[in-house]
């Protein structure tokens, strides 16, 4: 089993997410991240999904895609080839004696302290999946009191663009 990321254009219109993310759990499949925003063009939304499955049968929810009603593009974007990136707020309970540590933490990967208790620090990471996950692995161990995730999303490479390439 692969992860996949697929990038879908579709019409900004209500029902349509749903119906995007009725293919998938029709086949059995968990969406890992689910991300979704209007574009440049506001009569335009983007789906970004993530899915860890077989290659076949990811093809040919994609195929099945493309045929809905609303459904202007779908890609497969690539790791190499897109980037790729996620917003997470984790809240860390935090004493006297392990602030500092989860504060030099927050520093190696570029996390942004974003509000200070007398119990806990809020911070805010982007990153690939991978540069995520280390970070909260390693602040586990201090106590996560929440979590919230966006979702990975993603845009190809270089000067070509989903819209305009239709």
């Amino acid at each position: 089993m692969q992860r996949y990321t697929l990038g879908i254009l579709v019409n900004n219109h209500p029902g349509v997410l749903s119906r995007v993310v009725g293919l998938f759990s029709r086949r059995g499949y968990n969406i890992d991240s689910l991300s979704v925003g209007e574009t440049e063009t506001h009569t335009i939304s983007r789906i970004t999904i993530v899915v860890t499955g077989d290659r076949q049968i990811v093809e040919q929810i994609e195929k099945q895609v493309e045929k809905l009603h609303d459904v202007i593009k779908v890609v497969e974007l690539t790791m190499q080839g897109s980037i790729q990136t996620e917003l997470v707020l984790v809240k860390v309970h935090t004493t006297s004696k392990t602030r500092a540590a989860v504060v030099e933490l927050s520093e190696i990967f570029k996390a942004k302290i974003m509000d200070v208790s007398e119990t806990t620090l809020t911070m805010r990471i982007t990153g690939t999946m991978d540069k995520v996950s280390s970070f909260l692995h390693l602040i586990r161990p201090y106590g996560i009191t929440e979590l919230v995730r966006t979702g990975m999303t993603a845009m190809e490479r270089g000067s070509q663009s989903m819209v305009n390439h239709q």
